[in-house]
């Protein structure tokens, strides 16, 4: 059992007003808040090591170096990477996605196919269309079953010995849908594929273990794990992160320069160019030690009971309708209510203090297989509460009762 109580006072904003009423924070899938221990984290770095890492002999340096390689461990075993030198740091999860599939040419040649999912977030798929449209690949696509669950009869129909990546998100940013990755990798790797997982949705939410799903790159948000924006993680196997060219050149990333010819480092340095966010790297190690004392397994099974609830809830509103309504699926309800415009309700809520997502939530493709302009999307954490739910389905049923 977690205690809600203790839990909401380590977030500060969650004490605050919007227009007038106390904040409901349903947009979780968008950002996550922060505790105290990751803002104070950063602020601590400012004012007590503020120095570049990995290239200075004084004191400063090296304790931000330290600090910053301690976490860089930290994210190592949370996610069961194998070394830290797997542990590559990004600015995020869409940066994560693009390192890797800038240099997918080494695996992805002419005439080959790239496999993506039908409910794939833009970061995940434009970044494959531009790599196709560079070797002259081409971009297959699993389908979606009403559900919202993926087709996997018509993916295992797809992989055929052109098959060169495959790539998918682990939980449906838009539907919530936790998708069979496992199954997928497994699928891939009988045609020698390459596998992507975009865990955006996932790293914070639920207990991941890269070694289990067996993807050969496998990607992370700082920013919906508790930690800060700006920082992200990719992991990839050492055989795939060693054949993989760099992303970006400049200091940090090299073994030697000379105008004739330029030899990399080695990993992980050699997709780290430049003076990283440091502060921002130190603090996703304090999210990490944030969401350890928590506890992974009580998160996931909170967030189910209100995942649970709210769908209840929701379904009580007269012409509501849920896409993804599966029991496979993390805390977020993508909804509509029959007759209404998503941004409609969702303005009309804001000004009772209640954050929901509303629009296509970069699924454009996901909206348009169920022939919708969007959805209205609350998504929860495990610093949410049932009566915040309670408040959510009063204030839209005002809203309804409004427009109707």
């Amino acid at each position: 059992m977690l205690d809600i109580k203790k839990i909401r006072a380590d977030f500060p904003i969650l004490n605050r007003e919007v227009n007038g009423h106390p904040l409901v924070y349903f947009d979780n899938a968008a950002t996550s808040q922060k505790p105290s221990q990751v803002i104070d984290k950063i602020v601590e770095y400012y004012t007590m090591y503020n120095a570049n890492i990995h290239r200075g002999v004084h004191a400063l340096s090296q304790e931000a170096t330290d600090l910053f390689e301690a976490s860089r461990e930290k994210c190592r075993a949370f996610f069961n990477i194998p070394t830290a030198r797997q542990c590559i740091f990004t600015s995020g999860n869409t940066h994560s996605i693009n390192a890797v599939a800038s240099g997918a040419h080494v695996f992805v040649k002419k005439g080959d196919e790239v496999i993506v999912s039908a409910v794939e977030h833009h970061s995940n798929i434009v970044p494959w269309q531009m790599l196709c449209e560079r070797v002259g690949a081409h971009l297959r696509v699993i389908p979606v079953l009403d559900n919202g669950q993926l087709d996997m009869k018509a993916y295992h129909e797809l992989l055929n010995p052109k098959t060169a990546f495959v790539v998918v998100n682990h939980i449906s940013n838009a539907l919530g849908v936790t998708n069979p990755v496992k199954e997928i990798v497994a699928g891939a790797h009988k045609y020698q594929a390459k596998v992507l997982i975009d865990g955006a949705q996932s790293c914070g939410h639920m207990k991941v273990d890269v070694q289990d799903i067996n993807a050969d790159f496998y990607t992370m948000a700082g920013h919906k794990m508790c930690g800060p924006t700006g920082i992200g993680l990719l992991y990839g196997t050492e055989e795939a992160l060693n054949e993989l060219p760099p992303y970006q050149g400049g200091g940090e990333m090299i073994d030697q320069v000379t105008f004739e010819h330029t030899t990399y480092a080695g990993l992980p340095h050699k997709f780290e160019a430049g003076t990283p966010n440091i502060a921002g790297g130190i603090a996703l190690g304090a999210a990490v030690d944030y969401l350890n004392e928590v506890g992974m397994d009580n998160i996931a099974a909170y967030e189910n009971e209100l995942l649970v609830y709210g769908t209840e809830q929701i379904k009580s509103i007269p012409g509501a309708v849920i896409y993804g309504d599966v029991t496979d699926k993390a805390a977020v309800i993508s909804f509509n209510v029959e007759g209404l415009h998503p941004y409609d309700l969702g303005t009309i809520i804001d000004k009772l203090g209640i954050a929901v997502r509303t629009g296509h939530h970069c699924a454009q493709p996901v909206m348009d297989r169920y022939q919708i302009a969007g959805t209205i999307r609350a998504s929860f954490a495990f610093y949410n509460t049932k009566e915040e739910i309670d408040v959510m389905v009063q204030a839209l049923q005002r809203a309804v009762n409004m427009l109707s």
